[in-house]
């Protein structure tokens, strides 16, 4: 009888972002987020736990439930 396969299950994870709520699946990539808001790491400036990030180490990060990100992002202008 061949095996059955469950899908991996998903915990939600509840993150602030700018002073919103927004509940992701666990293990959201910081990039993904970002995506799924319309923005880029590099074209932002993201301080993850009132820690300000590169946009190195942003590329890198896990959200964790809880998290608190204020985000703003980057305008030149002459």
């Amino acid at each position: 009888m061949p095996e059955k396969r469950r899908a991996p299950s998903t915990v939600p994870m509840t993150i602030t972002a700018n002073g919103k709520e927004f509940v992701l699946e666990s293990s959201t990539s910081l990039p993904a987020f970002l995506e799924s808001i319309s923005l880029q790491v590099g074209l932002v400036i993201v301080e993850r736990n009132k820690q300000a990030l590169s946009p190195s180490e942003a590329a890198d990060v896990t959200l964790e439930d809880g998290d608190t990100l204020e985000i703003v992002k980057i305008v030149a202008g002459g």
